[in-house]
This record gives structure tokens, C-alpha cells and sequence, in this order.
């Protein structure tokens, strides 16, 4: 008669062989048990490759990148394959906001007008070089720009760090780009590049969930958009794709670990198939001594 455990029904076959055959119960327990500790481990050990590959520089492959001067934008040139010394070394791009925010407010309105001016030609600098192809110094100048512009002048530093952005992207520090798209949209929650280049960058880095969310947002932005609305179009399928896949690896693994845990009662994973009831979803799962 079917037994109920744990919610999956089991029809287990008698025999009269000598060694004891564990319950479905204990068989399950004994399959999950490491489960959440081995993704915890796999987690940790991507966001530790993540990290090193954030200093990391590789061939990239963007195709409309480009800087705001105002409301102006220039063509980027064919990519390059960048050499380390002309990487600029990210920690010398971090803006300590808390600092600015302090000495802000000691500034007078005239002296708020004349660091935005002087901000305003580190800008320019950064858009020139980056017109020469001098990425690296182009970055440096856009970063001297955010230390300079003060924090009132949201819409300036918006572009600054949109336009860095930008020039990271051709240093391939694509991480890095992704966070100054982010902080320009934080500046400015309707700030249509910004939202484009973050996309770009996290379809290249296969957050294809993330890169979906910010084509839903352009075509709310521009509902005439083409790439967002071909990307939100063909995104989702990439994602069931991807989610099958992984789907299919994490089973892959617990067969293994499985098959490590029943190997010593001469059992094997065969000898359960488990049964997806269509109504309810739920699987069922039955025990056969002789797999097929």
C-alpha cells in the first residue's frame, strides 16, 4: 500500500535479500542534508572570482558607448585590447562623498559656482580624451571632476559618472562601469543612457535578469527604442534557457551526491524514479530493486 513521507507518496517493492534498504525518509534526508552548505560554498567562491576579475583586464566588446558633453554625444572608436599600464588603478577613482558633504557646506554660493565651472573643464578634459582614444586619462580627468563638482549639483555629477563610466567600458573595468551607471542613475532616476549602458554591460556579464529590468525601464523612458525593445523580447527566453541549464546542473549534483551516500547499500539513484504529478506539481517517488 502507497506510504505518504514527507509529502511524496512511496511505493516501496519487497524483497528478501539479507541488508537492510533505508527509508525513502532517511534516503532524501541523507540527499539534501549538504545541499545548502555546497551552494553556500559555490556562492562564496564566484563572488571571490567575481572579485579578482573586477582588476581584470580583458578584451571587450561594446558597441555604442559614448560621452555627454551636456546634451551632446560622440562616437566611440573599434575597441582595444587595453595594456595593464594604461589601466587606471580603480582605487584611485573612489569619491569620498562624506567629505565633500562636509566641506560643502562651508561653501558660499559663489564658491559653489565656481568649483561646478571648474568641474565643468575637468569634464571637458575627460571628453576630449576620450574623443583621442586616452581612456585611462580620460577616466582620471572624469574622476577629478566628481571630486571637484559639488554634491548640490546632482545633474552634473550625473553625467560625470555616466561619462566615466564610458570610458571604464573601453578599459574593459566592466564591474566598475556598472557601478558608476548605477550612481548615475541614483543622481538621476531618468537618465536614459546611464540605464543603456548598465544594460549593455550586465547582458556582457550575463545578468540577464538585471540587463531585462533596465529594458523594461528604457522603453518606459523611450517607448520607441529599438534595442530595449528587441531585448525584451528575446531576453526572457536566454533566461529560461539559463535557468534550465543551471536547473539541470544542481540535479546533476545531487545525483552525484546521492549516488556517494547509497553506494555502500549496493543502491544507486536509478533505483528511485521520482514522478511529477501533473495537477498538483508534486513528485512522487518510487523504489525499484532492479532499475531499468
Amino acid at each position: 500500500m502507497a506510504e505518504k513521507v514527507g509529502g511524496l507518496e512511496n511505493n516501496e517493492a519487497t524483497t528478501n535479500e539479507q541488508y537492510v534498504i533505508p527509508s525513502n525518509e532517511e534516503i532524501i534526508d541523507s540527499l539534501t542534508k549538504d545541499l545548502t552548505s555546497t551552494c553556500i560554498k559555490e556562492n562564496e567562491a564566484r563572488a571571490e572570482f567575481d572579485k579578482v576579475n573586477t582588476d581584470t583586464v580583458i578584451e571587450g566588446n561594446d558597441k555604442e558607448n559614448c560621452v555627454d558633453s551636456s546634451t551632446n554625444c560622440t562616437a566611440e572608436s573599434d575597441d582595444t585590447l587595453e595594456t595593464e599600464e594604461n589601466k587606471p588603478n580603480v582605487a584611485d577613482d573612489f569619491i569620498d562623498e562624506e567629505a565633500l558633504k562636509d566641506l560643502e557646506v562651508t561653501y558660499t554660493t559663489e564658491e559653489k559656482e565656481r568649483l561646478r565651472v571648474e568641474a565643468a573643464e575637468y569634464k571637458s578634459k575627460g571628453n576630449d580624451f576620450f574623443k583621442a582614444g586616452e581612456y585611462k586619462e580620460s577616466a582620471e580627468s572624469y574622476t577629478l571632476a566628481l571630486r571637484t563638482c559639488p554634491l548640490a549639483f546632482k545633474e552634473d555629477r550625473a553625467i560625470m559618472y555616466s561619462n566615466r563610466a564610458a570610458a571604464k567600458i573601453k578599459l574593459d573595468l566592466k564591474p566598475s562601469a556598472v557601478e558608476d551607471c548605477t550612481k548615475a542613475i541614483e543622481l538621476n532616476s531618468e537618465y536614459l543612457k546611464a540605464y543603456v549602458r548598465r544594460a549593455q554591460l550586465y547582458e556582457e556579464t550575463e545578468k540577464l535578469d538585471e540587463a531585462l529590468a533596465d529594458y523594461q525601464k528604457i522603453l518606459q523612458l523611450d517607448p520607441h527604442h529599438k534595442d530595449a525593445s528587441y531585448a525584451v523580447r528575446r531576453l526572457p527566453d536566454q533566461i529560461n534557457q539559463r535557468n534550465e541549464q543551471l536547473k539541470q546542473e544542481m540535479l546533476g549534483k545531487l545525483k552525484d551526491l546521492g549516488n556517494m551516500i547509497l553506494r555502500p547499500f549496493g543502491l544507486s539513484t536509478d533505483n528511485f524514479k521520482m514522478t511529477q504529478d501533473p495537477n498538483s506539481g508534486g513528485y512522487s517517488v518510487n523504489f525499484q530493486q532492479s532499475p531499468q
